[in-house]
């Protein structure tokens, strides 16, 4: 991690964002079984819905099991509990055919920290629900990838905006373009572009 927040201060840009919000966090545990399907089931429930939001969705979501459930107990819970913790329909479709493959082995979780990252988001993808976003954010957060760049994320393009004075919203090629002074760091680059979006909305 040092040697990419070392990288990213050469740009001025970044290096103020990196004296005012610290080193960042990029970790929601090593990925295993059990990691990992919470992981996946952790960015299914915050896709397209304030963070907030999703934070209590999530935590009626465990209250469910008493505990994070493992992909069994989700396969065995009826879909009428699932959607009293607040998940829609379509999640509830998304969570219970992750935990089916993960069950029936169509998810390698073993074999995931060995991929590439192409090979990482064409995995994943074969779940309803998930996509090139989901696979993203489990590549950052849960395999801790440091090159990762989600340039379809909304807080993305706007943190690219706001630290390159751009009229509007970049579109993937700009971004990349735009990145590669420091793309082999692009997950750090990431958090910070994220701080500073979230600080525009305050």
């Amino acid at each position: 991690m040092q040697k990419s927040i070392s990288a990213l201060k050469k740009d001025k840009r970044f290096a103020k964002l990196i004296k005012k919000h610290g080193i960042p966090d990029l970790k929601w545990g090593r990925v295993g079984l059990k990691n990992s399907f919470r992981a996946l089931v952790r960015s299914i429930i915050y896709q397209q819905v304030s963070g907030s939001a999703a934070s209590s969705i999530l935590k009626k979501f465990i209250k469910l099991f008493g505990r994070f459930p493992k992909p069994v107990d989700v396969k065995k819970v009826s879909v009428s509990k699932l959607h009293s913790a607040g998940l829609s329909s379509q999640k509830v479709k998304y969570i219970k055919d992750l935990a089916k493959k993960f069950l029936d082995g169509t998810i390698k979780h073993r074999s995931l920290r060995k991929m590439d990252n192409g090979e990482v988001i064409k995995h994943l993808i074969q779940v309803k629900g998930i996509g090139a976003w989901t696979a993203h954010m489990f590549l950052i957060f849960t395999l801790n990838r440091p090159d990762i760049l989600p340039t379809g994320d909304l807080g993305i393009q706007k943190g690219f905006k706001l630290l390159y004075g751009l009229k509007n919203l970049p579109d993937h090629d700009k971004m990349e373009q735009l990145a590669k002074p420091w793309r082999a760091h692009a997950s750090y680059a990431s958090w910070y572009l994220w701080r500073l979006a979230d600080e525009d909305k305050n």
